[in-house]
């Protein structure tokens, strides 16, 4: 990053982070918000109320509907564990009677012959041997038939905090802060820093270890080598001088949620990929448009003063080879990494997947911006159980859909494939390819549904719905019966039933599962079950996790000091019965953490969680009340060592004494 001075205490990676932009999309489009007013009517909300009104101050017109309808809200709830009291502190927390241990810090070995963690003397090299920075999701794949003890963790690492990385770069003056310019060698270690970790982790008399000297164990970063697969490899706008076949490109970006598809690969979903690029084009070249709906180059990082492919200026059709669905065998150390361009190119939060009754995959992906989409992909190809190999190439073929929710209480998945409604020549879009590397403007035309930030996206096998994480929009500006608040600060939760119990349907019907925030605070609308105390409700969810008993687990972005008086978590919310919407908060994290992840194994006895930029942060907590940088962080979690930065971390949930979780 150049050296810049902000009077806003936030620092710049930071900001692209909490994507608190206007946002790109500036078609007029319907956004859920208005869908939902249009759904809900004032006369909904009132039948009913006065049968509820001893309730009346804590819970919104939703949950006074739900009140006339249940006898009990919270009764029955699945889970069954003493809550963790919410708060904001320098350390983790985890509910009563389970530990919580660290397994994989920032800098931690992954091979045996790793060098030992100095983040005063670090290097591109070294970390290219070690755990990468801001690890966001956790994925297990076993090595041993149906095993939970004994398998591969696949982690994503998202970005990089250079504040918090490296010292001596910071100076605060007052209200000032300075970030000193980068040279490359700090550059080429966030570059290191960034993409996945595959390492062989075992649980050995009940507490995980890492076997570094696993023969599958790998470091993917930002500069691997990829390949470019599916309808748009090859195709001219993803050309550059370095790659004039346009089929490869050297790694992976800003990944976030993930997933592990049934016939056990990993895949990374590259995000907010826009602010890695700096320089300009000009305002006719024939990128213009489409890098403006993505907001390249949006210039967070200063990788492209010493690497030509993100200067837009030098390299014009590089971004266009960003913004993919990567997908990685961890089987195999020396595979090459595809990009699946079947699945569009967006800000992808994730990738979670389901093999549907027919044997198609279908795969559900959120566009994490505000106003922005959701989609699904089915593959056109079914999914062989016994037949690993013939699985590796099912990412290639298939149908891309995005979603428009109707007030009637329906959703329309509509097919973005060439030739068919506005997807034509017609309008700028030669084939195939075309719609894929625009996948926002496509979805423009095909007059999709303006989402609130849409996030992580979790089918669920058991009560077969799917899951759709909302985390904030707060450029809302119209309040309304259904959501009585100007701005929509803290997030909601969809519910999807596709039509018939078929995943790869067209059509289905949604339901609000939670409008997130303060119950207590009538304006905000929260609509948790009135069984949920004050630990259990949160704001701004983020990513999920359905458990094998096909329970859901909620882990959240955006809680603090200031918009909540909490930290981020790993809430437990119940889906189904007469507990449904009530929520139990498992698990926190220390004060400017972000909670990732979650995974639940099958065996119901680990939890794997990441910490994410834990210190980051720390203007609005009484506790510290500064800026947070290297030299003086609000905590130093996990270590408590003066002589270690904070460190991003995976950490081990398990039950003392053994047994299932919650």
């Amino acid at each position: 990053m150049n050296e810049h001075t902000t009077d806003r205490k936030v620092f710049r990676t930071s900001q692209l982070e909490q994507a608190d932009g206007e946002g790109t999309n500036k078609t007029d489009n319907r956004t859920m918000g208005e869908i939902i007013a249009a759904r809900f009517s004032r006369r909904d909300f009132l039948r009913g109320s006065m049968a509820a009104t001893a309730i009346a101050a804590t819970v919104s017109p939703l949950a006074l509907m739900a009140a006339g309808e249940a006898k009990a809200q919270g009764a029955g709830t699945r889970f069954d564990f003493t809550e963790v009291e919410a708060g904001v502190d320098a350390t983790h927390h985890v509910a009563e009677g389970y530990d919580a241990d660290v397994l994989l810090r920032w800098g931690d070995a992954i091979f045996a012959d790793s060098p030992a963690f100095d983040p005063t003397a670090q290097t591109a090299e070294k970390q290219a041997r070690q755990f990468g920075y801001n690890n966001d999701y956790v994925g297990f794949i076993p090595l041993e038939d149906g095993s939970s003890e004994h398998g591969l963790l696949v982690v994503n690492h998202e970005y990089t905090n250079e504040h918090l990385m490296f010292p001596g770069i910071v100076t605060v003056n007052g209200d000032e802060i300075t970030v000193a310019d980068a040279d490359k060698a700090r550059v080429d270690i966030e570059m290191a820093a960034h993409g996945g970790t595959i390492v062989e982790i075992r649980k050995t008399d009940g507490k995980w270890q890492v076997v570094t000297d696993g023969a599958n164990n790998r470091r993917i970063t930002a500069d691997t080598e990829m390949q470019m697969t599916g309808p748009a490899a090859g195709h001219d706008r993803l050309k550059t001088n370095a790659d004039a076949t346009g089929t490869k490109v050297f790694g992976t970006i800003n990944n976030c949620a993930g997933g592990v598809t049934p016939w056990g690969t990993y895949i990374m979903a590259e995000e907010n990929f826009h602010g890695y690029f700096m320089g300009e084009l000009p305002a006719d070249h024939a990128e213009a448009a489409n890098y403006e709906r993505y907001g390249v180059p949006e210039g967070s990082y200063a990788w492209g003063n010493f690497h030509d492919r993100f200067d837009v200026s030098k390299e014009p059709n590089e971004p266009n080879r960003f913004g993919w669905i990567v997908e990685v065998d961890p089987m195999d150390p020396n595979s090459i990494p595809k990009k699946r361009t079947a699945l569009g190119r967006f800000k992808h939060e994730g990738a979670e997947s389901i093999v549907n009754s027919d044997g198609r995959v279908v795969f559900y992906l959120g566009d994490d911006e505000r106003f922005d989409y959701v989609y699904k992909f089915v593959t056109a190809g079914t999914y062989n159980e016994s037949d690993r190999a013939a699985n590796m190439d099912l990412l290639d073929e298939g149908t891309l859909y995005v979603a428009r929710f109707d007030e009637d209480g329906t959703v329309a998945w509509l097919p973005m494939v060439h030739g068919e409604g506005p997807l034509t020549a017609e309008n700028g879009f030669e084939s195939q390819a075309d719609i894929l590397i625009e996948t926002r403007r496509a979805g423009d035309l095909l007059e999709a549904t303006k989402m609130d930030r849409p996030e992580d996206i979790e089918p669920n096998g058991t009560n077969g719905r799917v899951y759709v994480m909302l985390t904030n929009n707060t450029r809302r500006e119209e309040a309304d019966a259904a959501n009585p608040r100007v701005n929509n600060a803290f997030g909601h939760i969809i519910e999807i039933a596709e039509e018939g119990g078929d995943f790869a349907a067209t059509s289905g019907t949604w339901e609000i599962l939670l409008q997130c925030g303060d119950p207590s605070v009538a304006e905000v609308g929260a609509t948790f079950s009135t069984e949920t105390t004050k630990n259990g409700w949160f704001g701004m969810p983020d990513n999920c996790a359905v458990d094998a008993d096909g329970r859901l687990w909620v882990s959240t972005d955006g809680n603090s000091p200031k918009a909540t008086g909490r930290t981020d978590g790993l809430w437990a919310v119940d889906t189904d019965g007469e507990a449904r919407g009530t929520s139990k908060l498992f698990f926190r994290v220390p004060v400017g953490a972000e909670m990732c992840g979650p995974l639940m194994l099958p065996d119901m006895q680990t939890a794997f969680v990441a910490v994410q930029h834990p210190g980051d942060g720390g203007e609005d907590w009484e506790g510290f009340g500064r800026p947070s940088y290297y030299e003086d962080p609000s905590t130093r979690w996990p270590d408590f060592d003066d002589a270690m930065p904070v460190r991003p971390s995976v950490v081990a949930i398990t039950k003392q004494g053994g047994g299932r979780i919650a």
